[in-house]
């Protein structure tokens, strides 16, 4: 019997409600992955032809949805602070007043309006997308500002600080109610990632987190809700001081990302599967080190563990890049469709 995808189990998910089949999910997988379970190349220029193969390869491995995001920081001018260390061009607040915020959002819809058009046409039967407009509030900050001249800015020049999460907040509100109105149809569960943390804490203050970052969010998060669809943040790092603020305030219906380091995949569930879905649970590093033999023992232990907890999609901690071996990968997806009963 083919696969049937339904994406519906993704959104039920995602909105804390047990699906009627467990979904497979990723944040993000390289290209190479794709195209070694393809058995064929499919980059190319012609958009159609590219998400034509990009769409293939999550229906013929088992998800019910379409993982796509594009990133604001890609068109933000003077980027590259947190992605390449480059040095900011914004030193004082003239620098920042000066800044084109305003043009932003054009150059986001010309840079990847025919990308969303094509994914639209390419979409398969039973799939709609998750993602969206990639990128929340911090990294946007931190890629036109840097991370430590965040850090001193906050001490040296308070006012602003707050303007520029406020003017990076407008800008991001701004290129999503166009998205919204223009390509929501395409998803079922929208998403962005901004990582707040690191292994034993945010990387900012709790204070500075739900004075500057959340109250950003919860524009965004009201937005997609006004469309009928819950949000999905994808954010690395212990972020279980800020939790129930971003649950709360910041209206996420579903959180993504997890390592054993911080806490195991359980946790999560343990903790927040009453309140939000819960997507991921292996980690990227077991993928990474474990044979394949001890990677679908670890996959089913997370699955009985944590299966039931709500709403849950299982797929990897983080991502699948490049490293990640494509032996190791798919014995994660294998076991979880054996898991669930797929037959292929």
């Amino acid at each position: 019997m083919e696969f049937c995808p339904d994406y519906r189990n993704v959104e039920k998910a995602a909105r804390n409600i047990r699906p009627d089949r467990l979904p497979i999910y990723e944040h993000l997988i390289c290209y190479e992955t794709m195209a070694e379970l393809l058995g064929r190349h499919f980059y190319s220029d012609d958009l159609d032809e590219y998400y034509s193969g990009y769409c293939e390869f999550f229906r013929k491995n088992g998800y019910d949805t379409v993982t796509f995001e594009a990133c604001i920081t890609s068109v933000m001018p003077g980027n590259g602070c947190l992605g390449a260390h480059c040095e900011s061009s914004i030193k004082t607040m003239d620098d920042l007043l000066k800044y084109p915020f305003d043009e932003i959002p054009e150059y986001f819809f010309k840079a990847y309006a025919p990308h969303f058009e094509a994914l639209r046409k390419a979409m398969p039967a039973g799939m709609k997308a998750i993602g969206g407009v990639g990128n929340g509030i911090f990294e946007c900050v931190q890629d036109i500002i840097g991370y430590m001249n965040l850090c001193f800015m906050s001490a040296d020049d308070p006012e602003m600080y707050d303007e520029v999460f406020k003017r990076v907040g407008q800008t991001n509100v701004r290129i999503w109610q166009r998205f919204m109105k223009e390509y929501g149809d395409i998803f079922c569960v929208l998403r962005f990632g901004d990582d707040l943390g690191y292994k034993s804490n945010t990387m900012l203050s709790k204070t500075d987190v739900c004075k500057y970052i959340i109250p950003q969010y919860r524009q965004i998060t009201d937005l997609v809700h006004s469309y009928g669809k819950p949000f999905l943040l994808h954010s690395c790092g212990n972020l279980f001081s800020v939790m129930d603020e971003l649950i709360c305030d910041g209206g996420i219906d579903a959180k993504h990302s997890n390592e054993d380091q911080i806490a195991p995949f359980s946790v999560w569930t343990d903790r927040y599967g009453d309140r939000i879905g819960n997507f991921g649970g292996i980690d990227t590093d077991i993928l990474c080190r474990f044979d394949e033999k001890q990677i679908r023992e670890y996959t089913l232990d997370v699955l009985h563990r944590c299966s039931d907890k709500g709403g849950v999609a299982i797929g990897s901690g983080n991502s699948i890049p490049n490293y990640v071996p494509f032996s190791g990968y798919m014995a994660m997806v294998e076991t979880v469709r054996e898991f669930r009963g797929d037959t292929k």
